[in-house]
């Protein structure tokens, strides 16, 4: 009789450390539990914005530089929506206006028998120009790639998705101007991923939701539309 209550108790115990185990593990079990993160990304959000001063940048771990960035494209923002002028004047102005304080400052530090500080050199790498040329060049062959594709008619389905892509920007370009349009761009990049490393369980825990429900519906609208779609006209006009 002993012998089989310590059997239950074994068996219980048993039973009470799983739980435990699991939520001693919360991290591993919610994500599993869910399964889904934004852009499908396995690193912190740090590392995959390259982890450097930008990502700081980004993620308002330096607050001052964070604001700052917001303060001058609202400056900005401003002087070209509401002052009427045009780009190329602004632009003209603002360089004017640097290059004479800092001419003066010179001249003032010169007079005053002031060592002027040391300005560091602005010098392009060889290396660094030569990369951001190979990948410059890979970006444009595959755009050119895929309006050689579009213009010829090879693929009916990529001309469909860039002729709607293309109205929608002109929507868009229709109810906001350029420099309303970067504006907007500037706050949502130096501000969304700093909420969303903030909120991130949260904000992949609804995302994986909309994503389900997402694949759901596109899996019915690719199944009955887009895969009857043709992939080249010229091919069904030759049959």
């Amino acid at each position: 009789m002993e012998y089989s209550q310590d059997l239950c108790n074994v068996e219980g115990d048993g039973d009470a450390r799983k739980p435990t185990a699991c939520t001693s593990s919360t991290s591993p079990c919610s994500s599993g539990g869910s399964g889904y993160r934004l852009f499908g990304r396995q690193a912190s959000v740090h590392q995959c914005m390259g982890g450097g001063q930008a990502a700081d940048i980004l993620l308002w771990k330096r607050r001052n530089v964070s604001l700052g960035i917001i303060a001058v494209a609202t400056v900005a923002w401003l002087l070209f929506e509401r002052s009427g002028l045009s780009f190329l004047s602004i632009c003209s102005d603002v360089l004017l206006i640097l290059i004479v304080l800092l001419f003066l400052h010179a001249n003032y530090a010169v007079f005053r028998d002031r060592q002027l500080q040391t300005l560091p050199e602005l010098v392009l790498s060889e290396e660094m120009v030569n990369n951001a040329a190979a990948s410059f060049r890979v970006k444009i062959n595959n755009v050119l790639l895929m309006a050689h594709d579009i213009t010829l008619g090879k693929d009916f389905r990529l001309f469909s998705k860039v002729v709607v892509c293309v109205w929608l920007l002109s929507v868009v370009g229709s109810f906001f101007s350029f420099f309303t349009i970067a504006y907007i761009g500037t706050i949502i990049f130096i501000t969304v991923p700093a909420l969303y490393s903030k909120y991130e369980e949260r904000v992949d825990r609804y995302c994986g939701m909309i994503h389900r429900q997402f694949s759901k519906h596109y899996k019915i609208v690719d199944e009955s539309v887009i895969s009857r779609l043709p992939r080249s006209l010229t091919k069904d006009k030759d049959a």
